[in-house]
């Protein structure tokens, strides 16, 4: 009978793997989208690569947190 809360706990846990994935598909499509913005619409004082890529990091970092949240509520 303890071994089916330990099975469950680490269950819990088995949605944080695919986290490096998404982090990384986010900032990629963020990233190429601001390249995609400098390349067709330069600008000496804009930088949208910099300005994407730090909104999909924020973006990744936020979905990482409200992931983990969830999981502890499930507790």
């Amino acid at each position: 009978m303890e071994k089916e809360p330990n099975k469950n706990r680490r269950n819990k846990w088995m949605p944080l793997i695919n986290i490096p994935v998404q982090m990384g598909i986010i900032i990629f499509l963020f990233s190429y989208f601001g390249t995609w913005l400098d390349e067709n619409h330069p600008s000496p004082k804009v930088y949208y690569n910099t300005i994407f890529v730090m909104l999909g990091v924020g973006l990744a970092l936020y979905n990482v947190i409200r992931q983990v949240n969830d999981i502890n509520k499930t507790k």
